[in-house]
């Protein structure tokens, strides 16, 4: 069981740093959801169901969710990425 937790600790801070160091503002949002989601894992394993509940809706779904979209609809009407 430790293993699990550090694995899946390990894993939401190298998404956490991902999303920091990435030069793409989507890959950045993907990597925020999967830190997200590691953590609600986390809150699985550690028996808080409903910490976990919020933080998937929440963290994971909402807000990486609305990321990715504003980030399209700012891309889009910017041109697209690749006019600079």
């Amino acid at each position: 069981m430790i293993v699990a937790y550090l694995t899946l600790a390990a894993l939401a801070v190298g998404a956490a740093v991902a999303a920091v160091r990435a030069a793409s503002l989507v890959r950045a949002a993907i990597a925020l959801c999967i830190a997200n989601s590691s953590v609600a894992i986390l809150f699985f394993l550690l028996k808080a169901p409903y910490a976990a509940s919020v933080q998937l809706s929440v963290g994971a779904g909402l807000v990486s969710t609305l990321f990715i979209i504003v980030i399209s609809l700012t891309e889009s009407m910017r041109g697209g990425a690749g006019e600079e």
